[in-house]
């Protein structure tokens, strides 16, 4: 096994981690967390509560499976799989526009958003991280400590590690 091999082993999630992640309130409207996604240039964001527990994630994606639910009345089933569509592509700025929640809405981020939360501590390590989001098919892992958020991982900081190797 090559050094660089190794040192990606020993590695872990405290060497790739930011601290600063940028929260979401669970009682935020749609617009309310569709221009913090726009206006922070993010893809999805943790939701915390107001004693800062974590309490789920929302991103681009929950919000347009929201916008293209039938309206309210209509029979609706939705399986609220974990990040089951990927935004392959970066989006422009017309079709960010598009996003945007035009009408008044009454649905709030802890309506959309996804409370299966992949969590890890500061020791886990980078490999096993990469294959957690593999599987889930995610695109951000948070660090907590005492079920608090304090970091996130996300798939640029993997992309990061795999360029500096």
């Amino acid at each position: 096994m090559s050094a660089t091999q190794e040192s990606i082993r020993e590695m872990t999630v405290s060497d790739v981690m930011q601290h600063e992640v940028l929260a979401v309130e669970a009682d935020w409207s749609l617009e309310q967390l569709t221009d913090f996604l726009i206006d922070n240039s993010i893809s999805g964001a943790p939701v915390i509560a107001p004693d800062d527990q974590l309490v789920g994630v929302v991103s681009l994606t929950d919000i347009v499976r929201q916008n293209r639910l039938p309206e309210q009345g209509e029979d609706r089933e939705v399986a609220h799989n974990v990040y089951l569509f990927d935004l392959n592509r970066q989006m422009d700025r017309d079709e960010l526009r598009d996003l945007h929640i035009r009408h008044e809405t009454s649905v709030q981020v802890r309506d959309i958003m996804t409370p299966m939360i992949f969590s890890v501590s500061e020791a886990t390590g980078v490999r096993e991280v990469a294959e957690t989001m593999l599987k889930g098919r995610i695109h951000r892992v948070f660090v907590t400590r005492d079920s608090k958020l304090y970091g996130i991982v996300t798939s640029l900081d993997m992309l990061q590690v795999i360029r500096d190797i």
